[in-house]
């Protein structure tokens, strides 16, 4: 199935071409969970805060569905 991603902040430098909030497409079994595309995309697990399925905070052993579009955020400090 296809899914469109966008990374966020410091999470598109694991993506070669990836830009900040920029979306792109790829590919994942069926069924694939946020975690798995977090996987398959080499980001490090303790780097994703919250992910973002078609809009709505979603946890990260969400199903994903073919065309969802996945926002991912590292944790953000700020002050």
């Amino acid at each position: 199935m296809r899914v469109r991603v966008k990374l966020f902040a410091t999470l598109s430098r694991y993506v070669p071409d990836a830009g900040s909030g920029t979306p792109f497409e790829t590919d994942l079994p069926e069924g694939a969970t946020v975690n798995e595309l977090v996987n398959r995309l080499n980001l490090p697990p303790e780097e994703v805060k919250v992910a973002f399925i078609n809009g709505h905070t979603r946890p990260l052993d969400w199903p994903l569905q073919p065309g969802d579009e996945v926002g991912i955020f590292p944790p953000i400090g700020g002050g």
